[in-house]
């Protein structure tokens, strides 16, 4: 007997989803978790992107055993944060913030970080970091004008979104496309499918 598997993706994020979508995986249940993402003290930004997927997925978990019909499911929760050296940049929300991410990376290089977590129906807890070197082109004044007014960059750490307009800012790339997108495939699918999770169950439903 097969035993039916469940998956909780602890984010609202409309690109993590559509990422997982693309691995052919759709998570039974979306659940926000939200958590105070201010930065510690001199807290690297590797240690906060794993910090934070780590809180992301226990609030979650507790979140689900608080319900009458909980029953245990594999939880994935993540974190992306943008840094030049240690300093961390925003999820820009304002105009400004916008603006100072833009003029911080034009003609840059910075890194991008991602805490992937995973809480197995078990309470198993795996962790993952995944690292991606992104080098921007100089960013003329009408250039960031014109991406700031795109309003595409509201939400998104660092204040842009590589799989939009701001792809043609990135002279190059070094590492995980997906993990600058939000969520890192390759590391997400192989912690999911080294706890036993069936991963690719539903391809063959997807051939043409």
């Amino acid at each position: 007997m097969s035993i039916l598997q469940k998956l909780v993706l602890a984010s609202g994020s409309p690109r993590r989803i559509q990422l997982l979508q693309q691995a052919g995986i759709e998570p039974d249940r979306v659940l926000p978790a939200d958590v105070d993402e201010t930065p510690l003290r001199a807290e690297h930004p590797r240690s906060l992107a794993k910090r934070l997927a780590k809180d992301k997925a226990d609030k979650a978990l507790a979140s689900l055993k608080s319900e009458e019909d909980y029953a245990p499911a594999f939880i994935l929760a993540a974190d992306t944060v943008v840094a030049v050296g240690r300093r961390i940049l925003p999820k820009a929300e304002t105009i400004d913030d916008a603006r100072n991410c833009l003029g911080l990376l034009s003609g840059r290089s910075h890194r991008v970080y991602s805490g992937v977590c995973l809480i197995t129906p078990g309470g198993k807890q795996r962790l993952r970091l995944v690292e991606t070197r992104v080098r921007f082109k100089r960013l003329p004044r009408e250039e960031i004008d014109a991406y700031v007014a795109s309003g595409e960059w509201r939400g998104k750490a660092g204040g842009y979104a590589v799989q939009g307009l701001a792809g043609s800012f990135v002279v190059k790339l070094v590492g995980s496309y997906t993990n600058v997108v939000g969520l890192p495939l390759y590391e997400s699918i192989a912690l999911l499918s080294g706890e036993g999770f069936k991963a690719h169950q539903n391809w063959h439903a997807s051939r043409p």
